[in-house]
């Protein structure tokens, strides 16, 4: 499944609703680790076909961002019926993140 770009517009649909778990990626283009987590991301977005896979960068999305209490990026959030269920921040292996996800 293609990534997607989430917004404060799209987010209640794409991340609140699903019915599928989702990981969000908190990021910004001049973060040095989030270019090196986002193609892992972009993988697993691929290979984990029960996997929705969401994009924040925190410069666009500020409210998201404080929403979420983000400190530091990257920062990635798995979300499961609306509630987030587990947080990692800084950058991993996809072994590591295909580990956190289980």
């Amino acid at each position: 499944m293609a990534v997607l770009e989430i917004t404060k517009q799209n987010f209640d649909i794409e991340v609140m609703q699903s019915e599928a778990t989702v990981l969000l990626d908190f990021w910004a283009t001049w973060c040095g680790p989030c270019r090196m987590v986002s193609p892992i991301v972009d993988e697993i977005a691929e290979e984990v076909s029960e996997l929705k896979v969401g994009k924040i960068n925190v410069d666009q999305e500020p409210e998201l961002a404080q929403k979420f209490g983000i400190m530091s990026i990257p920062t990635l959030i798995l979300i499961k019926n609306g509630t987030e269920v587990k947080r990692l921040i800084g950058a991993r292996s996809k072994s590591e993140l295909l580990s956190w996800i289980g």
